[in-house]
Formats: structure tokens, C-alpha cells, sequence
């Protein structure tokens, strides 16, 4: 099992490529709005979703994924997935 910063540094590189402003990446953190901070629309939240699955062999159901909002909300589901 990955420890919380693992899972946060792989979700940060997960969302890299998906993210539009480079500023809010380069100040990153837990608290970080993926919709709103980093500008991944909704359409790219369903391929970062996806990506998170299978870098981590997780399956995400949509309740699930309705709920993440913050760069911490992914990294507390991969995390209660992997329990």
C-alpha cells in the first residue's frame, strides 16, 4: 500500500497533462479544486478518473468520483480504495 504522499505526487502527475494553469500546479496541494484551481474541465475529469484507475488498479464508481473535487478528495479515495 502507497502512503499519502505517493498517492499525492502520482495524482499530481496524473493531472498534470490535463491541467490549464500552470501556476496553480506550481502551488499545488491538498486543498487544490481540480475544477476550479487547475481548470480541468468536467469532460477531462472523467479521463483523469480513469487514468487514477488504472495507474492504481482501483475501480471508481461514479458516486465516487462525483465526490472529488480537491486534489485531496483523490488522493483520500485512492487511499480508502487500496484498504
Amino acid at each position: 500500500m502507497q502512503t499519502e504522499q505517493q498517492v499525492f505526487t502520482k495524482i499530481v502527475s496524473i493531472l498534470t497533462p490535463f491541467t490549464k494553469s500552470p501556476q496553480a500546479l506550481a502551488d499545488i496541494s491538498m486543498k487544490t479544486s481540480i475544477m476550479g484551481d487547475l481548470k480541468v474541465n468536467s469532460a477531462r475529469l472523467v479521463d483523469v478518473v480513469l487514468e487514477i484507475e488504472e495507474a492504481f488498479g482501483i475501480e471508481v464508481m461514479d458516486e465516487d468520483a462525483d465526490r472529488v473535487r480537491t486534489v485531496g478528495d483523490a488522493v483520500g479515495l485512492v487511499l480508502a480504495k487500496q484498504k
